[in-house]
């Protein structure tokens, strides 16, 4: 069941993605020969006391330390289960029978570091080691078979409503209707969610599959474990002491074999990849990005480069905010859309960012290298060209803006070889140090960047093998698209709130794509911007005459300006939006538009201007002050009802408001009311769009 020491090197690529649930099956199986260890490892090296210390120390001197860098069988469900099998690990025990670990990966993977380290952190632990399998709940591939692995305690993920786009076919296959109770009955499973608790439907893949998982047998380990990303410590401070009963519960029944080292904490596993670097600059007719189509749409693998044609504000010189309407030419580009979807876009670090990260990191930002993969089978990040620029890495993958998590600092503290430093990062990286550290990093929003200048002794000896193991890749960012082609034919806008704020930091905090996105000035010259489209998640009715109710302050009313668009071209009239900003005069988007269109009969347009009165007017009391209409076009007409914007008051605020409405214009009581609303839900003539 317990692999030997060094078996395989603590990483986040061994573990969950964003919103992950984790799906442990297992099975006894008969020994395997063991696995040879890869060398000695380092001494252990003790943890200091958290809270002894403040980081940075005031002395910290710049001259650079040179740090050395250390270096079966499967059983499945059916082809169509969704689930991609998974390559076991040589592992064993001198004698007896080990237990095989099969963990799943269902989301985007890199889009939260601490999901993936979550799992990292079961394989990594000194007494948590046992033969295991990492794979994606499914394959990438068209062409590859899909199936869910029948043996070993492992993890799967996801969380807001529906599952992610890599687990959509496992997730039919075990809601079948058909599958025996018995199904499971033989595998032992544990699941854990990490997700976002201003969300209505917080980790609710990861509840349901649990709940699933006992239907058809399954014997769960221990309760579901709900990860929550707005905890002020992360989801660490629920996941810690689950992984410590999960594994209590694993080891309990295998106990370790006397004959089979342990791993020590702080010992450095190999890079996922290695760089090869160039002794000449390579032609433009050799840089190629592997796994690219030219024939098909634009995607995340191959982007359309759009011209940006207008970035104009739209809010007032005095308002607190900078929001930009941005509109881009997309002509023969191949995108196509309707209202409700969304578009992704590419940002890339600031000039200024990029040359200080590689003067930190000693790296020469005009060095071409090539990337390779230490185990087979493992791809190169997507759209990254071979051979590839210092340059280009650090401006358009690293995503040296972000806030680093805990995982971040454990690999920072292996690759450390100075003496104060590492203790630090020791610190920062213990379960006992995570107050200290969210006091540090996560409460500033202190990113990457600013850290490795904390620490110049280790940034400046971190190899650059190491580069795409320690800092995360730079993942697009959505937007709803706020035009019709209906309307504006080979145009697609967005509108975009510029995320700057301040903390007790001297710099201000700022948003990566947003502050990109408005730094482009098409009028100095043409502007390309990396950006494909994907299906969102509202969507507006297709027979005719069914009104609808658009609810979206601020920036949430971009999906229904394209809404509106398209239902006003296609001849439809019932349009009811409520829209919300602070003053009339300062964010009040589209406001012309919306006028002309109530001119023409085309919207019936409520308003709500917060800061124009004494109290504070917000949507939800233009829905109250409306119920009789809002009840009639709902319960008589079959209206639609939409929601966009801030996920963390509105949404409940107006669902309330709703309720009332409910009850007090159609007559029922609480529970009918309740009711009356989860079946709008569940019947989806009631949508909602938010985010955090």
């Amino acid at each position: 069941m317990v692999p030997p020491a060094r078996l395989r090197r603590h990483s986040p690529r061994a573990s969950l993605a964003p919103d992950a649930v984790a799906a442990a099956a297992s099975e006894r199986q008969k020994a395997a020969p063991p696995a040879p260890a890869l060398g000695p490892g380092p001494q252990p090296i003790p943890r200091p006391p958290p809270g002894t210390q403040h980081w940075p120390p005031a002395d910290v001197r710049l001259v650079r330390t040179p740090c050395p860098a250390g270096r079966g069988r499967r059983s499945s469900l059916p082809a169509d289960a969704g689930s991609r099998k998974s390559e076991p690990i040589p592992a064993a025990r001198a004698s007896g029978s080990f237990l095989p670990i099969q963990f799943l990966n269902a989301g985007d993977p890199g889009a939260h570091p601490d999901a993936e380290h979550a799992a990292s952190g079961a394989l990594r632990q000194p007494d948590r080691h046992s033969p295991r399998c990492v794979g994606e709940a499914e394959p990438r591939g068209p062409a590859q078979g899909a199936r869910l692995p029948g043996a070993g305690p492992g993890l799967l993920p996801r969380g807001q409503g529906e599952p992610p786009d890599n687990m959509k076919n496992f997730w039919r296959f075990i809601f079948r209707r058909n599958l025996p109770s018995t199904s499971l009955c033989q595998m032992d499973f544990a699941v854990l969610g990490l997700g976002d608790s201003s969300y209505a439907k917080f980790n609710f893949v990861a509840k349901k599959l649990h709940r699933r998982l006992l239907q058809l047998g399954g014997s769960a380990l221990l309760p579901v474990c709900l990860g929550d990303d707005q905890h002020e410590l992360g989801p660490d401070a629920t996941i810690d002491p689950w992984l410590h009963d999960l594994w209590e519960k694993v080891l309990g029944p295998h106990p370790l074999p006397l004959d089979i080292g342990l791993t020590p904490p702080g010992v450095l596993w190999p890079s996922k990849f290695t760089l090869k670097f160039l002794q000449e600059v390579p032609s433009s007719e050799e840089l190629c990005v592997a796994g690219t189509d030219p024939q098909g749409p634009p995607s995340e693998l191959q982007p359309f480069l759009a011209p940006m044609v207008t970035n104009q504000r739209v809010t007032g010189p005095s308002h607190f905010q900078d929001v930009r309407l941005i509109e881009f030419d997309i002509t023969g580009s191949g995108v196509s859309f309707v209202a409700g979807d969304v578009v992704l876009i590419q940002p890339e670090n600031t000039a200024s960012h990029v040359q200080q990260f590689c003067r930190v990191l000693g790296l020469d930002p005009a060095q071409h290298f090539t990337l390779q993969p230490r185990e087979p089978g493992v791809p190169c990040p997507a759209r990254l060209p071979q051979p590839c620029s210092i340059q280009r890495l650090v401006s358009q993958y690293l995503d040296i803006a972000s806030v680093p998590r805990r995982s971040f600092f454990e690999l920072l503290a292996c690759l450390s070889c100075h003496e104060l430093e590492r203790e630090k990062l020791l610190e920062f990286s213990s379960a006992q140090g995570q107050e200290e550290l969210c006091e540090y990093c996560t409460r500033p929003r202190r990113t990457v960047l600013e850290v490795l200048c904390d620490f110049p002794h280790t940034a400046g000896a971190i190899p650059p093998d190491y580069l795409l193991d320690l800092v995360p890749l730079i993942r697009p960012r959505a937007f709803s698209i706020a035009s019709s082609l209906l309307a504006r034919p080979s145009r697609l806008q967005i509108l975009v709130a510029v995320v700057r704020y301040q903390t007790r930091l001297k710099e201000p905090r700022r948003g990566l794509c947003s502050n990109w996105l408005a730094s482009l000035d098409p009028g100095q010259g043409p502007v390309r911007v990396p950006l494909w489209v994907r299906s969102g998640g509202l969507t507006f009715p297709k027979t005719p005459d069914t009104p609808v109710i658009m609810v979206g302050p601020g920036t949430g009313v971009a999906p229904f300006r394209a809404a509106i668009q398209e239902r006003v071209a296609q001849g439809e009239t019932g349009n009811v939006l409520f829209f919300g900003c602070r003053q009339r005069d300062q964010d009040f988007y589209w406001e012309a538009e919306w006028k002309e269109l109530q001119t023409r009969g085309c919207l019936t347009l409520v308003t709500a201007f917060s800061r124009e009165q004494k109290q504070k007017v917000y949507v939800q009391h233009r829905l109250r002050e409306l119920g009789p209409l809002v009840w009639g076009l709902l319960d008589l007409r079959g209206a639609h009802f939409y929601l966009a914007g801030n996920a963390k008051y509105m949404p409940a605020d107006v669902s309330d408001a709703l309720t009332s409405i409910f009850q007090e214009e159609g007559g029922l009581s609480g529970p009918a009311a309740a009711a009356y609303l989860a079946r709008l839900q569940r019947t989806l003539r009631f949508q909602t769009e938010t985010w955090a």
